[in-house]
């Protein structure tokens, strides 16, 4: 299953009205399961650096096929090995707010990024979108996450 380009202009168009409301100008990326780029929008006024940002934060939510913000753990538990992995692919891997895994009948199809709010208001967005879109916002826990 693939992720449509109308599909990635409907969530970004829908995360700019966010933004709007939010009185934010934020830079929305979205790619697909592979990680590869289907859109990228930066809104006017928005800081130059917010699309590599987003990008990045939807990269690492569709090739590790979990919320960038569930990724926080691994990244404290192992920063060395964190750090490795997180230069190996096409993208950096981030762990924080603001980017989530495009997930729909438990079939990991992308990865949504947001970036120029603050990091709960980029996640707020993300949840948003993705809840109106009827995407899976559920997901397993990292391995990892908790210590015994």
């Amino acid at each position: 299953m693939t992720l449509q380009f109308h599909d990635a202009r409907a969530l970004v168009d829908d995360a700019r009205s966010r933004a709007l409301e939010l009185g934010k100008a934020l830079s929305m990326a979205v790619v697909d399961y592979g990680g590869f780029v289907v859109l990228i929008e930066r809104m006017d006024g928005a800081r130059p650096m917010t699309p590599d940002i987003a990008l990045s934060k939807a990269y690492s939510a569709a090739v590790m096929q979990r919320p960038t913000q569930m990724l926080e753990n691994w990244r404290n538990s192992d920063p060395v090995f964190f750090t490795q992995v997180g230069r190996m692919g096409q993208h950096p891997i981030v762990a924080t707010k603001g980017g989530y895994t495009l997930k729909r009948d438990g079939v990991i199809l992308g990865g949504l990024g947001i970036s120029g709010g603050s990091p709960d208001e980029d996640q707020r967005v993300c949840e948003d979108v993705l809840r109106a879109a009827g995407f899976d916002l559920e997901f397993p826990e990292w391995a990892g996450a908790r210590k015994h």
